[in-house]
Parts: C-alpha cells; sequence; structure tokens
C-alpha cells in the first residue's frame, strides 16, 4: 500500500505526477485494489494533460503506472457533489473519502 497516497486522502491535500507521459495534479478520492490485483487511484483530476484531453474531470488510475510522486502542500475541502463512495471498480478499498 502506498502511504502517500494514503495520507493525500486523510489529509485531503492534492497529489502530484507523471502519468501515461502526462504532468497531472489530482483530488485523491478513493484508493483500493481490483479483483485482478492492481492498485487503483479514484480521483479528480484538476490541472495537467490527459490523453483524453478531458481536463478537469475524473480518472480511474493504475497506481503501477504513476511516476514521481509527490503530497503537495495544497489541499481540497472534500468529496466532489458527484463522487460515488464504495467505488465499484475496487474488489479492496484501502481508503476514501
Amino acid at each position: 500500500m502506498n502511504q502517500t497516497i494514503v495520507t493525500a486522502i486523510r489529509e485531503k491535500r492534492l497529489l502530484s505526477f507523471m502519468y501515461d507521459g502526462y504532468p497531472r495534479t489530482v483530488e485523491p478520492h478513493c484508493y483500493g485494489e481490483s479483483r485482478a490485483g492492481n492498485e487503483l487511484l479514484r480521483c479528480y483530476q484538476v490541472a495537467g494533460g490527459s490523453s483524453s484531453g478531458n481536463v478537469p474531470d475524473w480518472k480511474l488510475m493504475t497506481v503501477d503506472k504513476i511516476s514521481g510522486l509527490a503530497l503537495t502542500q495544497k489541499t481540497f475541502l472534500g468529496p466532489r457533489p458527484e463522487y460515488n463512495r464504495d467505488d465499484k471498480a475496487m474488489h479492496t478499498i484501502y481508503v476514501q473519502l
């Protein structure tokens, strides 16, 4: 389990990292594991790039593909109104808002 992601969710702090060749800044909402055993991060991307071109937007990211993970000092208020707890993409949830 990645303690940086856990801390970010518990403290409502933004994360920054590279993913699929794009720098990203996200509000982490849920961190867990898929049925296939992959660690996943459900987040709302607020800055950076994306192959879909959709920013800001909800993203589901495979943690193994994240590089340069950094916990920022910036905070966010809490769950976005459209956030659904108990993410169905995750078989096991480690931590969530």
